[in-house]
Formats: structure tokens, C-alpha cells, sequence
């Protein structure tokens, strides 16, 4: 009672000598308000950002693909700015220099480029024999890493086989082993015709442009002017075969996983058509250096087979994008 009473004797005086009405919400001075805490005594860590870590591994956003697409687009107004540039003849390039070529050189070019469009023939026809083909499709379908080493055990083997037998004009052991090759090329990549055949042929298309672009560059730009470009391409290589490892790892639906696929899909797209640049100067260079009388005569397989890679590789990954692997699949 006595606590009740000098509260609220205080309570009227304050009210009393104040002029204007006391608000609902006006509490005294000598009122005691005790807070009783609903938090533990005990400190708790919260984080307020996530770390690291979980922003890498996160969901992909829907511009998961805005870096490669961006990288790539910027690559194809160089290219664009380039084929002007050499096109109009500002240097003299290769092409204003053909017409003193003596005929091997011509030969050797022209036999260079008869295996490149012979490897691509027998690579069409030994995946669409294997994709017709179950018993062989499941072979070279089967996931796991004992199908991985395999796979990649027959492609890089029989290359290095292919390449270092001695050449010898005529249908030899080279020829078949040049065959062999190719045939196994096109086996492994046989599973890419469950794309369909609309999506591989504009993928053809697309690829005929792009070769045929980038050739024309190498022809009519400067003897050499590209042949100095092999160590960034090597590195750029090696970052594209890295991302590709590590994203067998990862799903392509994380962050992280998404940014590692569109750097194997639209940086090996770049980097190969690089390559092609200095692969198609380097057979031109060749043909023109190696000695008629040599000790070793020239070898126009070994030359197909750098170009031949960079055009399967470029035809491998626009097909890709145009599946919608490159995040442009319409909704």
C-alpha cells in the first residue's frame, strides 16, 4: 500500500504542474521499470553475410553465363575488326604473296588440305556409324572414370602414334593409322548426336563461317603475324583443359560449377579459334621452309592434324550453345 501511494501521489504532482496534458506514453522519473530480457545470458555468434564458400556454391543466378557470352562477343568484333583491317590490303599479307609461290608449295598446302577435309568426312561417318550402332554407343556412352582414361587414353595415343610415323607419299601405314585416328575421334564424340540433326547442322554452318573467317584473316594478314601467339595460347589451353577437370567435379548448377563450364565452353571457343590462326600460318610457314630434298619429305598429315583438331573442337562447342548448354536456352 505505502509503495501504491507514493506512486501515485507522485504521479498527480507531476501531472499538476505540467501545463500541457501528460501523453499516454509519458513515463515519471521516479517510476521503476523493470526489462526482463528473453535473449540467453550467453553470447551468440550471428553472421550476417554468408561466407566465401557458400556464395561459390550457391544456386547459379540467370547470369551465370553474361562473362563467357560478354568475353565471346568481344572476341567477335576483334575478329570482325580484323578481317577489315587485313582484308583491305593495308599490309601485305600472304595472299598477295601466293603468286610467287613455285608449285610444291601450292601442292604441299593443297595435299595438307585435302587430309584436313578428309579427316572431317571420316570423323561424320564414324559417329554416325557408332550413334547407329547400340552395342558401340553404349560402349563409348558409359559414364565413370574408367571410361574417361580410356577415352582419353585412345585419342591423345593414337595422335602421338600418327605423328610420329614417317610419312611416305602413297596409301601406307601412316594413312591407316591417320585413319584409325580419325575414326576413333569420331566415335567418341558420337554421343553428340542426341543434339538432333536441326542443331548439328546449323552447328555446321556456324562452323564453316567461323573457319572460314578465321582462315581468311590468317591468309591475308602478314607471313608470321600470328605464329608468335603460341604461348598465350598454351596458357589459355591450360586454363580451359583445368576448368573442364574441375568441373567434372562440380555441378554446372552452382556458382562455382556454372563459371567453370562457361570458361571450358566460351573460352575454349576463343582459345580454339586462336589456334586455328596460328595453326593455318604455321602450314603455310611450313610449306614454304621445308627443303624439297630432305632428308624426311614433307608431312602434310601431321599439318592436317593441328587444324583438324581446332575445327572439331569450335564445331564441339557451338553445338553446345546452341543446344542451350550456354545458358541461352529459350523459356
Amino acid at each position: 500500500m505505502l509503495s501504491r501511494l507514493c506512486v501515485s501521489r507522485s504521479a498527480f504532482s507531476v501531472t499538476h504542474t505540467l501545463k500541457t496534458p501528460v501523453p499516454q506514453r509519458f513515463v515519471p522519473k521516479n517510476y521503476v521499470v523493470r526489462n526482463y530480457a528473453r535473449e540467453p545470458r550467453s553470447r551468440v555468434a550471428t553472421r550476417s553475410q554468408p561466407t566465401v564458400w557458400e556464395r561459390l556454391m550457391a544456386p547459379a543466378g540467370p547470369n551465370a553465363f553474361s562473362l563467357g557470352k560478354g568475353a565471346l562477343a568481344g572476341a567477335s568484333a576483334v575478329g570482325l575488326v580484323a578481317l577489315c583491317y587485313y582484308g583491305s590490303g593495308v599490309k601485305p599479307g600472304t595472299l598477295q604473296e601466293a603468286h610467287l609461290w613455285p608449285q610444291f608449295v601450292k601442292d604441299r598446302i593443297k595435299a595438307t588440305y585435302g587430309y584436313i577435309a578428309g579427316s572431317l568426312v571420316l570423323t561424320a561417318g564414324s559417329a554416325i556409324t557408332v550413334f547407329r550402332t547400340p552395342a558401340l554407343l553404349n560402349l563409348v556412352a558409359r559414364n565413370g572414370w574408367m571410361s574417361i582414361i580410356v577415352t582419353m587414353a585412345l585419342m591423345i595415343g593414337s595422335g602421338m602414334v600418327v605423328r610420329g610415323m614417317e610419312y611416305k607419299p602413297g596409301f601406307g601405314a601412316k594413312q591407316l593409322a591417320w585413319m584409325v585416328h580419325t575414326g576413333i575421334m569420331g566415335a567418341v564424340i558420337a554421343p553428340i548426336c542426341f543434339l538432333g540433326g536441326p542443331v548439328l547442322m546449323r552447328a555446321a554452318w556456324y562452323t564453316a563461317g567461323v573457319v572460314g573467317g578465321l582462315s581468311t584473316i590468317a591468309v591475308c594478314a602478314p607471313s608470321g603475324e600470328f605464329l608468335n601467339m603460341r604461348a598465350p595460347l598454351a596458357m589459355g589451353l591450360g586454363a580451359v583443359f583445368a576448368a573442364s577437370i574441375a568441373g567434372m567435379f562440380l555441378p554446372p548448377t552452382t556458382a562455382l560449377g556454372a563459371g567453370l563450364y562457361s570458361l571450358s565452353l566460351y573460352g575454349g571457343l576463343i582459345v580454339f579459334g586462336g589456334f586455328l590462326l596460328y595453326d593455318t600460318q604455321a602450314i603455310i610457314k611450313r610449306a614454304e621452309m621445308h627443303p624439297t630434298f630432305g632428308f624426311q619429305p614433307y608431312d602434310p598429315i601431321n599439318s592436317a592434324i593441328s587444324v583438324y583438331l581446332d575445327i572439331l573442337n569450335i564445331f564441339m562447342r557451338i553445338a553446345m550453345i546452341l543446344s542451350g548448354g550456354g545458358g541461352n536456352k529459350r523459356k
